[in-house]
C-alpha cells in the first residue's frame, strides 16, 4: 500500500525560512514499538505528546532555533536519502507540534495560517466535546499531591506478590457467587427499579473514583504525575476521571499496560469485597446485602463491559494498543480506512497511509471495521434505552449524536470532495464517482429486495409429555434405558430391589399360611364363630399381600406409552436408595413433537400480519447446531399473558426473556408474551429430543418474504421504539 511521495510541496516557501526549535521544558523518551525505535515527545507543563521516528527525531533535534528549516531539510536529506521525509511531510511534522504546544517558532501570519495554532486548538477543543455529548469532560482539580501521599502506603502491595494474591482473592469470590447465578440475574430487575436509583447512584460514584485513583496510584508508582482530575458524563451518570496520560512516556509498554490495567483492578477488588458480603447477607437481605450488589453490578459488570472493552476509548482500549505496539489505534485506523477509500475508489495517487508496514496496518483495517459497527451499535442501544426511561432527554440526544457522527462527517467529505488539493487534477471525475456510489447504494439499501429473517427462541415440548417417577422404595439395581432410547408401552426403564419389601411379603405368607390352616381347625371342629374370624384374618393378609405385591411390582418402573426418555440419565441412580415419589426422568412421545416461544407483541406483530403460507421457519438445538430441522405449522395464541413459558426462556435459563420476581417468588415476564408453537413433522422428531431434556432450547429462524434492507431495519426500528419507548 505504498505510494510514491512527492518530494516538493507549493507551501514549502512559507516554513523554508523559519527557525523554530522545541520548547526548552520538552522531554524525549524513546520507546520501542513493533521492533523499531521511536521517540516521545512530552511537555510535562501541559500534558502534551507525540510520536517521532528516530529521522523525524534527528530533524527535529537539529532545529536549534539558528538553522533555517530548509538547512535542517537539507543536512536530513544528504544523510537518508529517500528515507528522509518530504517536503509536505516536513510541513506536517511542524503543524502537528505547532498545535500541541511542543515547539516555539517566530512567525508570521501566513506561517500562522499554514500551521493554524491558537483558535483553531480551541475550536477543535470545542468540537471534540459537543460531538461526544455523551461522553464530555469536566476539569475539576489536580490530585498529585494526594496521590504522592497514597502511593507510599499502597506501594508495599503493587508488586507481583500483590498481583498473585488480588487473583486469588477474584477466584475465591467468582467461587463464592457462582453458584447462586440464579439469584444474581434475578436481581438486576430490583437493583434498577427507581426505589435504588439514589443508593445505585452513590455506590457507582463510589466504586468509579476507587478506579481513577487506581490508575493514578500506580501512574504515581513508575514515576509519572496526575495533573488533573474531574467529572465525566458517562451517558447522564457522573463518573470521575484522572488524566494519567504521563504513562505515555514510559519506556516499558507493560507500565502503560499496568497503569490502564490499574483501575479495573483496583475496582474488582471492590466487587471481590462485596461479592463476599453479598453472599453472607443473602438470608437476611437488607440494606447491605443491596448495596454489595450494586456494587458487583457497577465494579464488576460494568468493568468489563465497558472499561475492558477495547472498541472504546476506556481502559482496554489504551492496553491493546500497547498490548499490539500500535499507538493512537483509534484515529490511526480511521485515517487507514479513508487512505483505502481514496486510493482505491478515488484513486488518489499521493494518498499517504499511517502505516507503511504490512502487519500494522492489517491491526488498523481490522481495527477501524470493528470500531465502526461498534459505533452504530452503542448509538442505537443506548439512544433506545435513554428513549425507554426518558423519552425526550433520549430523543435530543440521538438527535444531536447522529448528528454529530453521522451528518457531520458527511459534510467533511463534501467539504474534502470540493476542495481537497489532491483532487484537483480530476475532481468532476470524483464527483461523478461519489454521485454513483450514492446511487448504488442507494439502490443496494432501499430498492433490491432482500431476505428477511427472524429470530426466536423456544423450547421442545410434546403434546404428550410426563414425569416417570419411583413408585416404591429400592435400591436401583437395573437400569434398562437411557436418555434419547425409544421405549415401547409396558417396557421396563429402571428396575430396583427391595429387600425390606421380601421381607414382609416372606413374613405375609406365614402369616397367611397360618390364618388358612387355623381356619381349617375351625371348620374341622365345626366352630362357625371361630372359623369366620379366621376367615376375615386371612382376607386382610391376603389383602396387605396384593398391597405388597403391587409395590413390589411398581419398584419396576415402565413406560406409561410409547416414547423416548430424556431429562435425568436413570444410570445415575444405580446403587442408590430411592423414596417413593422421586423423579426418574422425563418421558416424551416424539409423534407429538413441538417447539413452544413467546415474543412480545413489537416482536411477534409479523406473525399476526402475514399468512402462514408467506413465510418459513427453521430450528436447530442448542446443543446440535449443526441440524437444521423444518417446522411444519404454525399456531399463535392470540392473547398477550404474563407467564413464562418455560424457565430456559428467561436470562437466568440463558433466553432473551427479561423477568421480575413476583411476590409468591416467581418468575414473570416484564411485557406482556405471546406464546405460539411451531410443530415437526415425527421424522424429524427424534432429532429434537435424542439426548436432550423437555426445556431444551431452540433457536428459530423466520424467512419472511423478501423487502429492501432499508425497509427491514425501518420495521426493526418501529418494532423496537414500540416495544421500548414509553412517552
Amino acid at each position: 500500500m505504498t505510494a510514491e511521495r512527492p518530494t516538493f510541496s507549493p507551501f514549502w516557501h512559507r516554513v523554508r525560512a523559519m527557525t523554530p526549535r522545541l520548547r526548552p521544558q520538552v522531554q524525549i523518551t524513546r520507546q520501542h514499538y513493533r521492533g523499531m525505535r521511536w521517540h516521545v515527545a512530552h511537555d510535562p507543563t501541559t500534558n502534551q505528546f507525540f510520536r517521532l521516528s528516530p529521522i523525524a527525531n534527528e530533524f527535529v533535534g537539529l532545529l536549534d532555533g539558528t538553522r533555517t528549516v530548509e538547512q535542517t531539510w537539507e543536512l536530513v536529506l544528504s544523510r537518508y536519502g529517500d528515507h528522509a521525509p518530504t517536503q509536505n511531510e516536513i510541513i506536517s511534522l511542524l503543524s502537528q507540534l505547532y498545535n500541541s504546544n511542543l515547539l516555539r517558532v517566530d512567525h508570521s501570519p501566513e506561517t500562522e495560517q499554514l500551521l493554524g495554532r491558537g483558535k483553531e486548538r480551541t475550536k477543535k477543543k470545542v468540537q471534540q466535546q459537543a460531538i461526544g455529548l455523551m461522553y464530555f469532560r469536566v476539569k475539576l482539580f489536580n490530585p498529585d499531591r494526594a496521590l504522592a501521599w497514597l502511593e507510599p502506603i499502597l506501594r508495599p502491595i503493587l508488586n507481583p506478590v500483590g498481583l498473585i494474591a488480588w487473583l486469588v482473592l477474584l477466584i475465591a469470590a467468582l467461587a463464592t457467587v457462582l453458584p447462586h447465578w440464579n439469584e444474581l440475574v434475578n436481581g438486576f430487575g430490583s437493583a434498577v427499579a427507581p426505589s435504588n436509583w439514589g443508593w445505585i447512584m452513590a455506590v457507582f460514584v463510589a466504586t468509579k473514583i476507587i478506579h481513577e485513583t487506581g490508575h493514578g496510584v500506580i501512574c504515581r508508582r513508575f514515576g509519572g504525575q496526575v495533573p488533573e482530575m474531574g467529572v465525566m458524563m458517562l451517558v447522564l451518570l457522573p463518573s470521575p476521571y484522572v488524566d494519567a496520560s504521563a504513562c505515555w512516556a514510559f519506556e516499558s509498554k507493560y507500565r502503560r499496560m499496568a497503569v490502564g490495567a490499574g483501575g479495573m483492578i483496583f475496582e474488582l477488588f471492590v466487587a471481590s469485597v462485596a461479592a463476599f458480603v453479598w453472599t453472607a447477607t443473602r438470608d437476611t437481605g437488607g440494606l447491605a446485602h443491596q448495596l454489595a450488589y450494586n456494587a458487583m453490578l457497577t465494579s464488576g459488570v460494568s468493568t468489563v463491559l465497558f472499561n475492558a472493552n477495547p472498541l472504546m476509548r476506556f481502559d482496554g482500549y489504551y492496553i491493546l494498543s500497547d498490548l499490539l505496539e500500535v499507538p493512537n489505534l483509534m484515529m490511526r485506523s480511521t485515517g487507514m480506512l479513508n487512505h483505502l477509500a481514496q486510493r482505491y475508489i478515488y484513486r488518489v495517487k499521493n494518498a499517504t497511509p499511517p502505516s507503511s508496514v504490512p502487519s500494522e496496518q492489517a491491526i488498523l483495517i481490522v481495527y477501524g471495521i470493528g470500531a465502526l459497527i461498534y459505533r452504530l451499535f452503542l448509538f442505537v442501544s443506548i439512544t433506545l434505552y435513554i428513549m425507554g426511561k426518558l423519552f425526550a432527554i433520549g430523543l435530543i440526544l440521538a438527535a444531536w449524536t447522529a448528528s454529530m457522527w453521522f451528518i457531520l462527517p458527511v459534510g467533511k467529505f463534501v467539504h474534502w470532495l470540493a476542495t481537497s488539493p489532491q483532487l484537483a487534477e480530476f475532481r468532476p471525475r470524483a464527483i461523478a464517482t461519489s454521485f454513483v456510489l450514492l446511487v448504488a447504494g442507494t439502490l443496494l439499501i432501499g430498492a433490491i429486495p432482500m431476505p428477511d429473517h427472524r429470530t426466536a427462541g423456544g423450547v421442545v415440548e410434546s403434546d404428550q409429555t410426563t414425569g416417570l417417577f419411583f413408585g416404591a422404595d429400592g435400591f436401583v439395581t437395573k437400569v434398562h434405558a437411557r436418555p434419547g432410547d425409544f421405549v415401547k408401552e409396558g417396557e421396563p426403564i429402571i428396575t430396583c430391589e427391595s429387600p425390606e419389601l421380601v421381607a414382609q411379603l416372606q413374613l405375609a405368607d406365614a402369616m397367611l399360611a397360618e390364618a388358612r390352616s387355623t381356619e381349617q381347625q375351625a371348620v374341622a371342629k365345626n366352630e362357625t364363630a371361630g372359623a369366620q374370624v379366621a376367615r376375615g384374618r386371612v382376607e386382610a393378609i391376603q389383602a396387605q399381600i396384593a398391597q405388597a405385591r403391587g409395590r413390589a411390582e411398581r419398584l419396576v418402573v415402565r413406560a406409561p406409552f410409547d416414547g423416548v426418555v430424556v431429562g435425568n440419565d436413570p444410570a445415575n441412580f444405580v446403587g442408590s436408595y430411592m423414596k417413593e415419589g422421586k423423579q426418574v426422568c422425563e418421558f416424551v412421545n416424539p409423534a407429538n413433537l413441538r417447539v413452544a416461544a413467546s415474543l412480545t407483541q413489537s416482536e411477534a406483530s409479523w406473525l399476526f400480519e402475514l399468512p402462514h403460507d408467506q413465510f418459513s421457519v427453521e430450528m436447530r438445538t442448542l446443543s446440535k447446531i449443526d441440524r437444521f430441522i423444518d417446522g411444519t405449522n404454525v399456531r399463535i395464541v392470540d392473547a398477550g399473558q404474563r407467564q413464562l413459558r418455560h424457565p430456559a426462556l428467561a436470562y437466568a435459563g440463558g433466553g432473551t426473556i427479561e423477568t421480575e420476581q413476583q411476590t409468591d417468588q416467581r418468575s414473570a415476564p416484564q411485557a406482556k408474551q405471546h406464546l405460539w408453537w411451531v410443530y415437526v413433522d415425527a421424522k424429524d422428531a427424534a432429532q429434537l429430543v435424542g439426548g436432550s431434556a423437555p426445556g431444551e432450547r431452540v433457536r428459530l429462524r423466520f424467512t419472511l418474504p423478501r423487502k429492501p434492507w432499508l425497509t427491514q431495519w425501518v420495521d426493526r426500528l418501529q418494532k423496537a421504539i414500540q416495544g421500548r419507548v414509553t412517552i
